[in-house]
C-alpha cells in the first residue's frame, strides 16, 4: 500500500509530464527552486501541506483530487473522470459556476413531485438508486499487459520506447523485452483520435529520471454501466481546465536539464558550511575549502558514478612505463604540451614589420579536459597495432613528419626522433589530423589499453562547470576558487600522488592533461581556418593570435569562451 506522499510524487510525475513541464518549470510555478524540487521527487525531502495548495492552484485540481492519485488527477485535468464530491474548488482554474458537481451519495427517497430548479441544466428524476463513487478502479488482473502494472513503483520513462517503466536495467529505466515495449505503447494509446502531439522534449539525464505518460482511464468503464431503468441526463460537457500558467519572470538555471541538482547542492551547501564554520569570513573559509578539495572533489566523484553503468578501477597494477623513474623524475608517457612560436611571423617582426597580437586565454582547461576518453579497467596489451575506438589507455607511436608551418605540431615541442609513448587523446588528434590531410598516420606498434568510456568523469565535469557558471554570474569568488581547487587537485593527484589515497590512476593523469593541450591545439586550428594567424601557443591555455578573433571566438569565462590576457605590438622599431 503507497503512503500518501509516495501517492503524491507519482501524481506530480504524472502531471508534469502531461502539462510538458520540467523540474524548472514547475519549481518557478510554485516559488521554489529546482533543486528544492529535484529533491522532493526524489524522496530526499518531503512535500508540505503548503506545497500541496501549491500544486493544487499550480494545476487548477482541487486538493482531494490531486491526492487521489495519479490515474485520477490527470483524468480530472483532461475533464475525463469527475472531481471529487467533497473536494473544494481549487483556487485557480475552471469555475463550477455553470457545471453542478456530480453528486457521490445515495439519492434520498422519492418525493411526489419533483421541484423544478431555476438551473438550465436537467435535473436527473431522483431514485433511491446509490450511485457509485468517481474515484479510480484498479485495471482487473486480466486486463491488458503494460496497463497498468500493479507490482513495484513507476521508475520513469523507459530507454528504449518512452513509456513508463517498472524494472531497471544497468541504472536506467527499461522494459526487460521489446514485447513489453510495445504493451506500454498499446496500452498508453488513446482509444479516440487526438490532438496532434507537441514536440518531444529531449531526454532527462539518467540523474533525473522524469515521469513517464500515466494512462488515463475511462470512467465510464470504471463506473461500470448505467441502470437502463433509470433516466439520465444527457452528460454536461465538462469546462476545459484552464492551462497551467507560464513560469514566472524568474531566470532558470543555465543547464537543469542534464546537471545532477544532488551534486550540485553537494558542493554549494560545503560551501555555505566553510562560511559558517568561520562566521562568516570569505578569506578563511576559502583557505580551508581549498585545503579540503581534494577528499571533497573525491566525494564528488563517488557520488557522481553511484548510478553509473561501469564500475572503474581505482587501483589497477600499474605498468611500468608509467611509473617514475626516481622521486622528482617522469615516466615514459609524453603528454604533447605545446610550446610553439610562428617561425615567419617572428622573421618579419625582426625584419620590422609591426603586428598587433593578442594573446588569447582559455578557460578552465583542465576542467573541459574531463571530458575524455578514459580507460575502465586494468590496461592490457595489444599488439594489433589497429585503433580500437572503443577502448582508451597509451599507445607507443611513430609519428608521421609535420609539415605545416603556421600550425604548431599537436606533439607539442618534441623534436627527438623515433617512437614514443602517448596517450588516447593525443592519438585521436593525430588520427584526426591524418584525416583532415594534415599530416600522415602514425605507426602503431603497441598499446596498453582497457575498455573505455567518456563519460566516466562527465557528471562531475558537468556539477563542477554549472557551480562555477553560476558564481560567475552572481560574482562569487569563493565558489569558484573553489571549484578550481577541486577540478585541478583532482587532475594533479590522481596519478602516484601521495595527496590521495583514493585512486592511482597515472593514465587517466596523462590523457586529462593530454587532452587539455589537444583542446588548445583545436582552437588554433578553428583560428587557422577562419583566417586569424595563429603567432603561439603554450601551456594549456595560451593562444596568441593577429585579426579580429571576436568575430572566431565568443567573449567571456565560461567554458566554451575566451577572453583576452593582453593585446601587444610585435615587430617595428
Amino acid at each position: 500500500m503507497l503512503g500518501t506522499e509516495e501517492v503524491l510524487r507519482l501524481t506530480v510525475a504524472a502531471l508534469m509530464s502531461r502539462a510538458g513541464e520540467r523540474q524548472g518549470d514547475l519549481a518557478a510555478a510554485i516559488g521554489l527552486s529546482q533543486a528544492q524540487v529535484s529533491r522532493k521527487q526524489s524522496g530526499a525531502a518531503h512535500w508540505s501541506l503548503d506545497d500541496v495548495d501549491l500544486l493544487a492552484a499550480h494545476y487548477g485540481l482541487p486538493v482531494l483530487d490531486l491526492l487521489a492519485g495519479p490515474t485520477h488527477a490527470v483524468g480530472v485535468l483532461h475533464g475525463a473522470a469527475p472531481r471529487l464530491p467533497s473536494a473544494a474548488p481549487a483556487p485557480t482554474g475552471p469555475t463550477s459556476e455553470s457545471t453542478p458537481e456530480p453528486v457521490a451519495a445515495p439519492v434520498p427517497a422519492p418525493v411526489p413531485a419533483p421541484v423544478p430548479v431555476p438551473v438550465p441544466v436537467p435535473v436527473p428524476v431522483p431514485v433511491p438508486v446509490p450511485v457509485p463513487e468517481a474515484v479510480p478502479v484498479p485495471v482487473p488482473e486480466d486486463g491488458p499487459v503494460g496497463a497498468l502494472p500493479a507490482p513495484g513503483l513507476p521508475l520513469g520513462p523507459c530507454v528504449l520506447c518512452g513509456e513508463t517503466a517498472f524494472d531497471e536495467v544497468d541504472g536506467f529505466p527499461q522494459h526487460l523485452s521489446a514485447e513489453a515495449c510495445a504493451a506500454a505503447a498499446a496500452a498508453s494509446a488513446p482509444s479516440a483520435p487526438s490532438p496532434a502531439p507537441s514536440a518531444p522534449e529531449p531526454p532527462l539525464p539518467a540523474d533525473e529520471p522524469g515521469p513517464g505518460p500515466v494512462p488515463v482511464p475511462d470512467p465510464e468503464s470504471e463506473l461500470g454501466p448505467k441502470p437502463e431503468s433509470v433516466p439520465v441526463a444527457p452528460p454536461t460537457p465538462p469546462t476545459p481546465p484552464t492551462p497551467p500558467a507560464a513560469p514566472a519572470t524568474s531566470p532558470r538555471r543555465t543547464a537543469p536539464a542534464y546537471v545532477s541538482a544532488l551534486l550540485v547542492e553537494q558542493i554549494t551547501d560545503r560551501v555555505r558550511e566553510a562560511l559558517t564554520d568561520h562566521d562568516g569570513d570569505a578569506d578563511a573559509a576559502q583557505a580551508a575549502l581549498i585545503k579540503s578539495a581534494i577528499p571533497d572533489v573525491m566525494a564528488l566523484f563517488k557520488a557522481s558514478r553511484a548510478s553509473g553503468r561501469y564500475e572503474h578501477s581505482d587501483f589497477p597494477p600499474t605498468a611500468d612505463i608509467l611509473r617514475k623513474k626516481s622521486q622528482k623524475g617522469a615516466d615514459e608517457i609524453w603528454e604533447g604540451r605545446p610550446k610553439w612560436r610562428n617561425p615567419a611571423v617572428f622573421a618579419a617582426a625582426k625584419q620590422g614589420t609591426r603586428f598587433e597580437v593578442t594573446a588569447l586565454d582559455m578557460n578552465a582547461a583542465y576542467l573541459s579536459a574531463l571530458k575524455c576518453w578514459l580507460p575502465i579497467g586494468q590496461l592490457r596489451e595489444d599488439t594489433s597495432g589497429v585503433h580500437d575506438p572503443k577502448r582508451s589507455g597509451v599507445h607507443l607511436i611513430t609519428p608521421a613528419d609535420w609539415e605545416q608551418p603556421d600550425l604548431p605540431n599537436p606533439l607539442g615541442n618534441r623534436i627527438e626522433p623515433g617512437p614514443l609513448w602517448v596517450t588516447e587523446s593525443t592519438l585521436r588528434q593525430l588520427l584526426a589530423c591524418s584525416r583532415n590531410g594534415l599530416a600522415g598516420p602514425p605507426v602503431l606498434h603497441r598499446s596498453l589499453v582497457s575498455g573505455a568510456s567518456e563519460a566516466l568523469l562527465e557528471r562531475l565535469r558537468r556539477a563542477l562547470a554549472d557551480v562555477r557558471r553560476t558564481a560567475l554570474a552572481e560574482g562569487d569568488t569563493l565558489t569558484v576558487e573553489y571549484v578550481k581547487a577541486m577540478y585541478a587537485k583532482f587532475v594533479s593527484t590522481i596519478g602516484e600522488s601521495s595527496a590521495n589515497r583514493e585512486i592511482r590512476r597515472p593514465d587517466w593523469m596523462h590523457i586529462i592533461r593530454a587532452k587539455a593541450f589537444a583542446n588548445l591545439w583545436m582552437k588554433a586550428e578553428k583560428a587557422r581556418l577562419a583566417g586569424l594567424t595563429v603567432v603561439e601557443m603554450s601551456g594549456t591555455d595560451e593562444l596568441h593570435v593577429i585579426g579580429d578573433w571576436r568575430s572566431v571566438f565568443s567573449e567571456g569565462r565560461d567554458l566554451h569562451e575566451v577572453k583576452a590576457k593582453k593585446v601587444y605590438t610585435l615587430g617595428g622599431k
